[in-house]
């Protein structure tokens, strides 16, 4: 498995756009005293998804708050136009949508080419297929779980099918990317996420929504592991 970010798998990736906004650092702080080795930064542009969130401003501000590795998510239409921006915030991952790429070489090369790992995303209603040109060209795919735009959505239940056969595609051409998700992940369904083929699983409600943070990312990582386990037996 690919060891770009040195962080034992599987992953918990706590996303900002549940946290709360009035006390982003503790939250930021206390996410990471759980055992985070990721923090996710959605970005959403109200064009490509129905809704606005953040700029390159707010990845600035987590990076001046911690150093662990910041997980940027565009969920933007024309993301080259930003991803300078991005890199110069702070952000060690950039993850694009496929379906906002016309030339998603081009995009993926530029992304290296300013220091970044390179990651790519595809909605439930995109076939997987979509991605296999580039497979061998992304240190991430990012299989989302949930239509993008809102936080809070329940988990589609076919997703599941859609990570075994990305996993087995990853099998099948020796590929090292990892295999993330996005949306509704929570306590109740990370080991199966794990299970069919998860290495880093996104959660923002369950994690922000918690009166404990550090105790719920160290659930939520426990949970996966043991399903992360099971898939390797």
């Amino acid at each position: 498995m690919n060891d770009l970010f040195k962080s034992p798998l599987p992953i918990i990736a706590p996303s900002i756009l549940a946290a709360d906004l009035r006390n982003l650092e503790r939250d930021v702080t206390q996410a990471v005293q759980g055992g985070a080795p990721w923090i996710h930064c959605d970005i959403m542009d109200g064009h490509f998804v129905p809704n606005i969130s953040f700029g390159p401003a707010m990845v600035k501000t987590v990076r001046s708050i911690t150093d662990t590795f910041l997980d940027v998510h565009l969920m933007i239409s024309e993301p080259d136009r930003y991803i300078d921006d991005f890199a110069r915030a702070g952000a060690n991952m950039i993850t694009v949508h496929i379906e906002t790429c016309n030339h998603i070489h081009r995009t993926l090369q530029q992304i290296r080419e300013h220091g970044c790992h390179t990651g790519v995303a595809v909605n439930p209603g995109t076939a997987l297929s979509s991605l296999r040109a580039i497979l061998h060209e992304v240190d991430m795919v990012l299989v989302m779980t949930v239509n993008p735009g809102f936080g809070g959505q329940k988990f589609i239940e076919y997703s599941y099918e859609r990570l075994r056969a990305m996993r087995l595609v990853r099998e099948e051409i020796q590929g090292s990317f990892y295999i993330q998700v996005d949306g509704g992940v929570s306590r109740d369904n990370a080991r199966d996420i794990a299970d069919a083929g998860a290495d880093v699983l996104v959660a923002g409600s369950s994690v922000f929504g918690s009166s404990d943070i550090p105790a719920e990312v160290e659930a939520l990582r426990n949970d996966a592991a043991s399903g992360y386990r099971s898939m390797y037996v």
